[in-house]
């Protein structure tokens, strides 16, 4: 593990979003960890494209501002919001010094958390890899709702982070056949390493023969 120095340890820089499309890497002050709590430097942060784009321009609905908001997050709804919600860091202090860890910290370079609220990322798995740990744990939620079963046809709209996660383990059930749909062709060959078919809304349907 890589020596640690005061001053870096004294703060961090987080990204906070001040307006509509628009923000700012800010120098913050980071306290110690007390008990309880770990010190955890960010490797990678992830970046939920739908909800974050909502945010970003600040078109969080204000009925949905509480539900929306982030577990660690710092300001409100529209602006300045420091947001985010997929990490995977090296804890520097505390419990499970260093174990690479995946958290719902936001966009930063270091936080302070809890020690219960970090899952330590199993030996093996690369840190960039694990940025994925909350998009699968939506994708288990989405199946054990739908609970596809043997036989059944399952079809996923939208290719991103979540819609592909959902169709990797979709495609992991036997006997199920995956459908992948998305406007962007260019995904096909995603769809096809993830064991799933691909179809395009922008494909016309087949002309009838006589």
């Amino acid at each position: 593990m890589r020596r640690v120095h005061s001053r870096e340890r004294s703060e961090r820089v987080a990204w906070w979003t001040t307006g509509p499309g628009t923000g700012e890497l800010r120098a913050e002050p980071l306290r110690d960890p007390g008990a309880g709590e770990v010190l955890v430097r960010t490797l990678w942060t992830g970046i939920s494209r739908g909800t974050e784009t909502l945010v970003l321009r600040g078109e969080v609905p204000a009925s949905e501002r509480d539900r929306m908001r982030a577990p660690f997050q710092e300001g409100a709804f529209p602006f300045p919001v420091k947001y985010g919600y997929l990490t995977v860091g090296v804890v520097e202090g505390g419990p499970l010094d260093g174990r690479t860890v995946f958290s719902l910290a936001p966009h930063q370079s270091r936080s302070v958390l809890p020690a219960d609220a970090v899952t330590p990322v199993p030996a093996g798995v690369p840190a960039r890899r694990a940025v994925l740990a909350g998009a699968v744990e939506t994708a288990v939620n989405v199946l054990w709702d739908a609970a596809p079963r043997l036989g059944d046809r399952v079809t996923v709209v939208g290719a991103g982070m979540i819609g592909c996660s959902i169709a990797r383990l979709a495609a992991g059930i036997p006997g199920v056949e995956v459908e992948l749909v998305d406007v962007d062709r260019a995904k096909a060959p995603m769809a096809a390493a993830l064991g799933a078919a691909f179809a395009s809304p922008m494909t016309p349907p087949p002309t009838a023969t006589s």
